[in-house]
């Protein structure tokens, strides 16, 4: 272990910084393991883990159980680590199958990179409707040979460590549910460790909503700059911006040069330079916004909503010029967002879209319409999404007259009441709301 012995003892030390400068517990998970560690373990309890299972633990994460720390206070008795610790060494080693005297000795199959194709015939076996649960264990655990589970993520999200192989001493994180497994971007699992540690001194763990840990390039912005400059393959680039855009934040000689960087790029990375602009510098993206808005709309309108959003207000005559030849749901949405954020009367935009060929978009339309001050004005437009043959446009208009009493609209509430005799759709229920206010219930509206 004498190869990690200045890594462990830069962790101790910032272990204990980084529990200082988290005094509130505000990074994700923070508030279960509360930066506490247990003693470490035994070599001999070690070896004995190993000899059960057949298994050489990789080295790094060795000298992390001898002389970092073993378990602590957090789910399942885990370490402070990334998201909810680290597992102790046997909580969480049948995570991925009930067998891992087996499964964990056996070589490793997934690798930084699986192609979708190889990922999809690797699970293959896994989607057959006809197995049995033993079958089913089975299948699971000939995808995730030589991966040992070593702390939870929230929902069925874990990371593991890659025990064999090219790449063994990696994290790599997990879905159980079998989405396509994801490689963090360290060699072993103390530079993983410490990268974590890292980003809490720094901050960049500590906004609101962080829990992107992992799957993200680390470093520092110059140092993400040269390695996206460095770099010959898309991935790589691709990675280095998404590294730079999750930074907390940057100084304004570093936008000036993501503006530079925006201005040079090819086609194929302005997108993602321009994301990091408007995080960092919203007056320096804004005319390359207003004119990126011409090509993609929707990656400008989510922009706007994710880093500034108190300018919608700029964005108006933009969305004017543009939203009646809308015809992606996604982008409507986004708009609607922004209109909704300007606290202007936006209806004359969305009347329009409530009679739209896009079944999606009407019900959008429908939805934003109900929020609108003056929503009883808007009678006709109402009842004309109460008879759409769509039952989630008709759901949707139900729920935007939501406080709207006008007599008008009970032989309409009628013909719904006749068009479902049975639930569909969660509309008789909304019916029965609107009724309600209305002191009516739908039984005594068909009388």
């Amino acid at each position: 272990m004498h190869q990690f012995k200045e890594q462990i003892e830069r962790i101790s030390t910032k272990l204990k910084a980084a529990k200082q400068k988290d005094k509130q517990l505000k990074v994700f998970g923070a508030s279960y393991h509360k930066y506490t560690i247990h003693p470490p373990l035994e070599e001999a309890q070690l070896s004995g883990f190993e000899k059960e299972h057949n298994i050489s633990l990789p080295g790094s994460f060795r000298a992390f159980l001898l002389y970092v720390g073993h378990g602590g206070v957090s789910q399942a008795g885990s370490a402070a680590g990334p998201y909810y610790g680290i597992y102790p060494l046997k909580k969480g080693a049948d995570d991925l199958t009930s067998n891992p005297e087996e499964y964990l000795s056996e070589p490793v199959k997934i690798y930084p990179g699986i192609s979708d194709d190889e990922w999809n015939n690797l699970i293959k076996e896994t989607e057959r409707e006809d197995l049995s649960d033993e079958a089913y264990d089975a299948a699971i655990q000939n995808i995730y040979t030589g991966i040992l589970p070593i702390g939870s993520q929230g929902c069925a999200f874990i990371h593991g460590l890659v025990l064999n192989g090219e790449h063994a001493g990696k994290v790599v994180n997990i879905d159980i549910d079998r989405q396509k497994p994801r490689f963090t971007f360290e060699n072993n699992f103390l530079d993983w460790y410490e990268r974590w540690l890292d980003e809490i001194i720094s901050e960049d763990l500590l906004a609101d909503g962080v829990s992107w840990f992992g799957y993200a390039m680390g470093g520092s912005v110059t140092s993400l700059l040269e390695k996206y400059h460095a770099a010959s393959d898309k991935t790589t680039r691709l990675n280095c911006i998404t590294g730079i855009v999750c930074k907390r934040s940057v100084e304004p000689a570093v936008a000036a040069i993501l503006e530079k960087e925006y201005r040079e790029a090819e086609e194929e990375y302005k997108r993602d330079w321009l994301q990091a602009l408007t995080k960092f510098s919203y007056p320096l993206a804004k005319p390359h916004l207003v004119a990126y808005s011409d090509i993609d709309l929707l990656s400008v309108a989510k922009f706007i909503w994710w880093y500034a959003k108190d300018k919608s207000r700029e964005w108006q005559e933009v969305i004017e010029k543009n939203i009646l030849n809308i015809h992606d749901e996604e982008i409507f949405r986004f708009c609607t967002y922004l209109l909704e954020e300007m606290k202007v009367d936006y209806a004359h935009l969305i009347v329009p879209m409530t009679t739209h060929s896009n079944e999606d978009i009407r019900k959008t339309a429908f939805y934003t319409l109900g929020k609108v001050k003056k929503k009883a004005a808007y009678l006709d437009v109402f009842i004309n999404g109460l008879n759409d043959p769509s039952n989630n446009v008709v759901h949707a208009a139900l729920q935007a007259l939501s406080g709207v009493k006008d007599k008008r609209l009970l032989p309409v509430y009628k013909k719904i009441a006749e068009r479902f005799p049975t639930e569909q759709d969660h509309i008789l229920s909304n019916l029965g709301h609107r009724l309600a206010e209305m002191g009516l219930t739908i039984e005594k509206l068909k009388k």
